[in-house]
């Protein structure tokens, strides 16, 4: 099978870690370094359990090298993550409604902010000592 250049496989991921975090500004700041990844869909914190669950398409090996070191982590479960079939039809109509209003503005500003282009025309009698010419 061959894929084009421009092809990639998106894989919605689910992985939950427990991590020994002490006290409030250890738990913000696990949030703040797993959330600074490209991909992540969302991010939840079990307090009582210390346990995190990232979701969405990312790299879980680069998630848990991050956290191990500043934190003991041990890795609970990594999977694909599962979604509603009604949810996903309605963030995909959600989604569909967004990028058209987002391509109309585009177009609208597009229109009323239009670029004039303006030539510029010198003829070589004008300079009659330029060395260039």
């Amino acid at each position: 099978m061959l894929l084009s250049p421009g092809f990639s496989w998106t894989l919605l991921l689910k992985l939950v870690v427990k991590v020994e975090l002490h006290d409030d500004r250890d738990r913000r700041k696990a949030m703040r370094v797993v959330s600074s990844f490209e991909g992540i869909g969302s991010l939840s914190m079990d307090s009582k359990d210390n346990k995190l669950t990232v979701s969405g398409d990312f790299d879980p090996v680069k998630v848990v090298n991050k956290l191990r070191k500043s934190w003991r982590t041990e890795i609970v479960s990594v999977g694909g993550a599962k979604e509603d079939d009604g949810k996903k039809d309605e963030g995909k109509k959600e989604e569909g409604k967004k990028d058209d209003q987002v391509a109309n503005l585009v177009k609208a500003y597009q229109a009323y902010y239009s670029t004039p282009v303006t030539y510029y025309h010198v003829s070589p009698e004008e300079t009659p000592n330029c060395v260039i010419c």
